[in-house]
Order: structure tokens, then sequence, then C-alpha cells
């Protein structure tokens, strides 16, 4: 793996540290905001944990490209998600980083999924 490899997994594997980690800290606010993304029942638990060990895996290098795969596969779901609830024209906070992102759902959210995607794919690449 080259440098350019490990930096961008590095970067996308913090991001996935960090969401998990956020929404972990956001306690009970996490599943209420889950709700309004239209996210329920057991997967509400586990996404804090699966990004964070994604996000580990992917920010250490082990196993790659596996956890960089997996965090492009992440970042697809997610991304789709946004795009379904902004064609239903709902604007939920968005809670992909906790009480972090409390801004309703936009343009701006795809934007952040869509470089963090090209990002993976360099990491997944490198």
């Amino acid at each position: 793996m080259n440098t350019v490899g490990i930096i961008a997994g590095v970067i996308v594997g913090a991001a996935f540290v960090v969401a998990g980690a956020s929404k972990l800290a956001a306690g009970p606010a996490w599943p209420a905001q889950a709700s309004g993304l239209g996210v329920r029942g057991p997967i509400v638990a586990v996404v804090p944990w699966v990004e964070m060990v994604i996000g580990a895996l992917t920010a250490l290098q082990v196993v790659a490209p596996w956890p960089a795969a997996a965090a492009a596969a992440l970042l697809v779901i997610f991304t789709g998600l946004i795009i379904r609830l902004l064609l239903q024209g709902k604007h939920p906070p968005c809670a992909c980083f906790g009480a972090w992102s409390a801004k309703p759902l936009g343009a701006g959210h795809l934007a952040r999924n869509v470089a963090l995607f090209a990002v993976a794919v360099i990491a997944i690449a490198a």
C-alpha cells in the first residue's frame, strides 16, 4: 500500500470512528434521530459499533482493502437513504455524527458522502 492509500484509509477510517462514537455519545438522542431517518430496531443499536469497527480497521490498514470496501458499501447505503428521504421531501436531522449533526439533510450531506466514497475507493485501489 502506498502513502496516498494509507492517508485515504486514515481519513475514511477516522470519519467512521468519529461518526460511530458520536452516535454513542448522543445517548438516547441517537435512536430518536435514527427513527427520523427511518431506521429502526436492532439496526439502530448496531450501526455505531459497525462504523467504529470498520473505521478502526480501515484507519489501521488491517486486512486491507476489505474494511475500506465495507466503508464504501456503507457509504452507498447511507447515501441511498439520504437520496430516498430527499426525494420524498423529507429533511430530518442528519444524525450522521450524533449531536454534532443536527442540520437537516440536504445536498451537502450527499456531497460529503460522495467525497468520502471517493477517498474510500482510493484506499481500496492503493
